[in-house]
C-alpha cells in the first residue's frame, strides 16, 4: 500500500517513520486544490493520510487571537484536500481531535462517535466544523485522537508537556498512545474505512498516574504542584478553558480493531520513554 501523508508535522512524521517504504511524507505546503492534485498525480497513492492543520505556538491559545488562520488551516484546508481526493476517488483518512468534547457527557457515559460535540475554543470549533462537513462524504475516515502520548521525546508529546508544568490539574482523561495510534491508522487505511473513529485507548488515565510513572521510570526528582481545574484560568495559565473528557469507540470494534487499555498502554509508553532518554 502506498500512503501519501500530507502534513510533515510530529504525528505525520512518526507514521512515515513506522510505515517506511509504504509512506510518502510530503513537505509541500498545500494551499489549493491544484496543490493537492499535483501531489496525487506525482505520487499516485493508494490512500491519503491528512495530518495537516494549525495548532498554534506555543499552544492553542494562539488560535484565540488568530481566528482566520485557524479556520483556514483546520476547516478550509481540510475541505480543499478532501475535494481533490474525492475527484480522484482516493480514500482519505483525516486526523481529527477528541478535544471537541468538553467535560463529562450529560448521561455520564463516555463520548462516542454518534455524539454531537460541544466545542468552546476557536481551535476546537474549527476542527469540529471540518468533521461536520467531512462526515457527510463517502470514502473518508475521520480518526479523532486525544493528547498524544509517545515513547519518544517531543515538545508535542504529552509526557514532555505534563512533566514540564510546575502546576498540574488532577483529572481523568482519554489519551492516545502514539504507538497504538499508528497501528490503528494503518488498519483504517488498509480497510478504506468510512465514518468517524475515536482512536483513544479504552478507559482513562489520571494525570497523577502519569506523573507517578514518570517519577518511577524517568526522573525520581520530578515535582509539581497540584491545582484545581478552575485554577488554570484563575492563575492565567491558560486563556481559554481546556477540554477534559473520556471517550470511547463504538466503530473500531465493528471493524475488528482494538487498542490496549489506557493504563497499560500509557505505563508501557513511559517505560519506553525512559529507555529512549538513556540513549
Amino acid at each position: 500500500m502506498k500512503i501519501l501523508i500530507i502534513g510533515k508535522g510530529y504525528l505525520g512524521t512518526r507514521c512515515a517513520e513506522t510505515w517506511k517504504d509504504e509512506a510518502i511524507l510530503s513537505d509541500k505546503v498545500v494551499e489549493s486544490v491544484e496543490d493537492v492534485e499535483k501531489l496525487i498525480d506525482e505520487h499516485q497513492p493508494d490512500a491519503v493520510l491528512n495530518a495537516a492543520g494549525v495548532v498554534g505556538k506555543p499552544n492553542v491559545d494562539w488560535c484565540e487571537t488568530h481566528q482566520a488562520e485557524t479556520i483556514e488551516g483546520n476547516t478550509i484546508l481540510q475541505i480543499t484536500i478532501v475535494r481533490e481526493c474525492a475527484n480522484k476517488n482516493i480514500y482519505l483518512l483525516h486526523m481529527g481531535t477528541g478535544c471537541i468534547f468538553y467535560g463529562p457527557k450529560p448521561d455520564g457515559t463516555p463520548w462516542d462517535e454518534d455524539d454531537f460535540a460541544n466545542p468552546s475554543a476557536v481551535y476546537t470549533r474549527a476542527k469540529y466544523a471540518a468533521d461536520l462537513v467531512l462526515s457527510t462524504m463517502d470514502n473518508i475516515g475521520i480518526a479523532r485522537i486525544r493528547m498524544p502520548l509517545d515513547s519518544r521525546p517531543h515538545r508535542a508529546n504529552f509526557i514532555d508537556k505534563i512533566s514540564s508544568f510546575a502546576k498540574v490539574i488532577s483529572v481523568d482523561n482519554s489519551l492516545t498512545v502514539v504507538e497504538d495510534m499508528i497501528d490503528v491508522f494503518y488498519q483504517l487505511l488498509e480497510k478504506r474505512a468510512s465514518g468517524i473513529f475515536h482512536v483513544t485507548n479504552p478507559g482513562s488515565v489520571n494525570h497523577k498516574e502519569i506523573l507517578t510513572w514518570y517519577e518511577q521510570y524517568v526522573d525520581p526528582s520530578h515535582s509539581n504542584e497540584w491545582i484545581e481545574e478552575g485554577d488554570l484560568l484563575k492563575l492565567g495559565l491558560t486563556n481559554k478553558k481546556r477540554s477534559n473528557n473520556i471517550m470511547t469507540s463504538k466503530n473500531l470494534p465493528k471493524l475488528g480493531i482494538h487498542m490496549r487499555p489506557a493504563k497499560e498502554a500509557v505505563e508501557d509508553a513511559v517505560k519506553k520513554y525512559a529507555e529512549f532518554k538513556k540513549q
